[in-house]
């Protein structure tokens, strides 16, 4: 008699000791604050720099890669982007093409290419996000061209860490 009363009290234990630890358990499946930033680029018009301007068309290349970023729709008309910059680098280039246009499978439009450098700094965030980039000490250099439609070029924030305030911002 006593021992069957004895399992059941252990059995009742267990399963209160196990309910405790599934219920203190922190939920990791899911990331929420787990997301590389984008560097964020305005445009805004060169003769009113408070202004932004879109692009008429916008289009832009990494170079080395035959597609548009996805971050954003190809050959459309934006007064800012997001782009994503490379993990694996200190640098990335993008080609940004305004008005472009597929004429008989050749690209038209006006071509600038441009080189953004930063300092990558990784940040461990959780157990479902694992590490995430922040970029730091953003500069950019421009292959000038005759034609170029980009007429400035400014760093609003050296600093990326969020996709929600412009980095760059490109007069045209």
């Amino acid at each position: 008699m006593v021992m069957p009363r004895i399992k059941t009290i252990c059995t009742a234990l267990l399963a209160i000791v196990m309910l405790c630890q599934v219920s203190s358990c922190e939920k990791d499946d899911i990331c929420v604050d787990g997301d590389t930033p984008l560097l964020v680029i305005g445009f805004f018009d060169a003769t009113d720099e408070t202004l932004a301007k879109s692009v008429n068309t916008l289009r832009i290349r990494a170079l080395g890669f035959d597609t548009s970023p996805s971050s954003f729709a190809d050959r459309t008309t934006l007064d800012s982007i997001g782009l994503p910059l490379q993990i694996n680098a200190t640098s990335s280039s993008y080609v940004f093409i305004s008005d472009s246009a597929d004429e008989d499978g050749v690209e038209t439009g006006t071509t600038d290419t441009l080189t953004f450098n930063y300092t990558v700094q990784e940040e461990f965030v959780s157990r479902a996000c694992g590490f995430v980039a922040r970029y730091a000490d953003l500069d950019t250099t421009r292959q000038v061209f005759s034609s170029d439609w980009i007429k400035r070029i400014e760093i609003a924030n050296p600093t990326v860490e969020n996709s929600q305030a412009i980095h760059v911002k490109i007069f045209h």
